[in-house]
């Protein structure tokens, strides 16, 4: 696909990506499906939820087609596609009527089972037996459903998060166009066309949110774009590229759970959230996180000296221990200078 070709793809999911999230935005309204504010909340006001209804639709629809051009006849990445839109179907009738967990998880499991099929090979690359490599394949593709929806907690962070994922996938395809990541490479365009879309209704203060319907099985498709990227050899990026959300979400539920508490409620305990606690605004938050991610693809793809991986994932560490250090530690701007009120 030429230069001309990508900017046109990514150019109209950008603007298909606003128009429906407009058209979301006016239904919402009109049907008063709103986030009620309490006192696990970020936001101060009563706020559309149901983004995903425009973003999801768009997702599996660009990534079918990129199948479709890459003439991908495995039979197992439409099942996953599948599995991702019922997903959003379970998840729009939690975002309405607050499903129990139980529920919920039981359908991730079901659509995990199903999407393990869309997996070229062993992920963990013959270290275990085959079994193993699909059980244990299958509990993490669980976890970065839940704690890619856990995370989705302020203004343009999800956004932010999946099209860093995305451009990485992308930024891959460009330095090895030959090697056999031209359709997780488009389909990673078309992820960060369809967030930058989205974001403009997202971005601080938030004109809606994507609510469960749109972060939930935005978070099975990037599950899978990570772990085909690891079945393919390239372990390292699929493990960087997300790390910040891997360690935010993970670290706090290993927390939550020590306290006893129940690990499946809402709180306000993740990194991010204790930042704007603390007086940081949303747009500053997801700002950093932006920044943080930014840092995360040049450890991925900048020549080391020393090509070990471990170097790479130790790089990555610092960098998401020094993102965590801003976000609890860095000093507050001055009131009356661009400082966000953070709701």
């Amino acid at each position: 696909m030429s230069f001309v070709a990508l900017a046109v793809f990514a150019g109209g999911l950008v603007i298909a990506s606003m128009l429906a999230t407009r058209m979301v935005l006016v239904y919402l309204r009109s049907k008063a499906i709103l986030d009620m504010p309490n006192h696990r909340s970020s936001h101060a006001v009563p706020t559309p939820r149901g983004g995903g209804l425009a973003v999801t639709p768009l997702l599996l629809v660009m990534a079918g087609g990129v199948f479709v051009w890459a003439d991908a006849g495995d039979i197992g990445r439409w099942v996953m596609l599948a599995a991702a839109a019922g997903l959003a179907m379970i998840s729009w009738l939690d975002d309405r009527r607050n499903l129990p967990a139980r529920i919920r998880f039981l359908c991730q499991i079901i659509a995990v089972s199903c999407g393990l099929s869309a997996i070229s090979g062993p992920v963990l690359q013959g270290l275990v037996p085959l079994w193993l490599d699909h059980v244990l394949v299958a509990l993490a593709w669980i976890w970065f459903v839940n704690l890619f929806n856990f995370m989705d907690g302020i203004d343009g962070i999800s956004g932010v998060e999946a099209g860093s994922i995305g451009m990485g996938l992308f930024i891959l395809m460009l330095l090895a166009p030959m090697v056999g990541f031209v359709d997780l490479g488009i389909v990673g365009l078309g992820v960060v066309a369809i967030m930058l879309g989205f974001l403009m209704w997202n971005w601080h203060p938030a004109k809606l949110f994507m609510g469960d319907v749109g972060s939930v099985p935005l978070g099975f498709v990037l599950g899978w774009l990570l772990l085909e990227l690891a079945a393919r050899g390239m372990w390292v990026p699929a493990l960087i590229l997300p790390s910040y959300y891997l360690v935010d979400a993970t670290f706090t539920l290993i927390r939550r759970a020590l306290r006893r508490e129940k690990i499946w409620q809402a709180h306000r305990q993740h990194f991010y959230q204790r930042a704007t606690q603390r007086g940081l605004g949303h747009a500053q938050v997801s700002t950093l996180i932006l920044i943080g991610n930014l840092a995360l693809i040049m450890v991925v793809f900048v020549p080391l000296p020393d090509p070990s991986p471990l170097l790479r994932v130790g790089l990555a560490c610092l960098v998401v221990g020094g993102l965590v250090a801003a976000l609890l530690w860095l000093p507050l701007p001055r009131k009356g200078i661009g400082q966000s009120t953070g709701d």
